[in-house]
């Protein structure tokens, strides 16, 4: 019965969202001709700008499964957690291997004497990142007894462009062949899934979108991690870091 009840939210919210955007897309008219055009040039400016913003999914790709983890250049990346991992990465000795660095840099060790290898206030630092980048705002809101601060959306026009890109990626470009995938949308694909909120790109897709859709990612999380990584110009990091979260 919980299942059935989720799923009828789940299809509710897909109607909503996805009426809703047909309403806007009607709104929009035939008289705004430069629309797709515009639309397609933002696109591929928001994909540049998404590339510099500090998403977990690029941080964690550190090395291979069963392997030792070794940092071949110190130079830093701009990127304040990416940083700081590799900074833990380069100083250790002996070298740990991908599945070790993912329960240390994430708290998770059981080890009381290497628990300053985690990296803290990651959701904090990364949503004070995007708030100086424009995508998010700072506000104090009461809850009785306290106040907490909170970073409401400000910018929705690149979260959707996110949204938009998860999704033709599983749609339209879907191009069955991991090999072929676009590198870092296949790490967001695989990471969003661990962190649960994948299915958030899925919610205003129509019905047979999102069945289509799910279909496919689950065919991506099937497959065999260290087989992947043995094919022909596979990204041996990426499916090293895959293997961990799906172990």
């Amino acid at each position: 019965m919980t299942s059935l009840t989720q799923r009828s939210s789940g299809l509710v919210q897909r109607r909503t969202e996805a009426s809703r955007n047909a309403a806007a897309d009607k709104e929009r008219g035939s008289d705004d001709e430069d629309y797709e055009p515009r639309q397609e040039e933002e696109d591929e400016k928001g994909d540049s700008k998404e590339t510099r913003l500090t998403l977990m999914e690029e941080v964690l790709l550190l090395g291979l499964k069963d392997r030792e983890v070794i940092c071949k250049s110190a130079a830093p990346t701009g990127d304040m957690l990416l940083d700081e991992a590799l900074k833990h990465v380069k100083d250790t000795q002996p070298p740990e291997t991908v599945q070790s660095w993912i329960e240390l840099l994430s708290g998770e060790t059981w080890n009381p004497l290497k628990l300053h290898y985690q990296l803290r206030n990651v959701r904090e630092r990364l949503a004070k990142n995007l708030v100086e980048k424009g995508v998010l705002t700072t506000e104090k809101q009461n809850f009785l007894l306290f106040d907490m601060t909170t970073h409401p959306l400000t910018n929705d026009t690149i979260k959707q462009r996110l949204v938009k890109k998860v999704q033709e990626s599983v749609l339209d470009k879907w191009v069955n062949d991991p090999g072929r995938f676009d590198k870092r949308v296949l790490a967001l694909i695989f990471l969003a899934h661990s962190s649960d909120v994948l299915e958030n790109a899925f919610a205003p897709l129509l019905d047979e979108q999102y069945d289509l859709a799910m279909k496919r990612v689950r065919l991506l999380l099937d497959l065999e991690p260290e087989a992947e990584s043995a094919k022909a110009n596979a990204n041996e990091l990426l499916w090293a870091v895959v293997a961990a979260f799906t172990k």
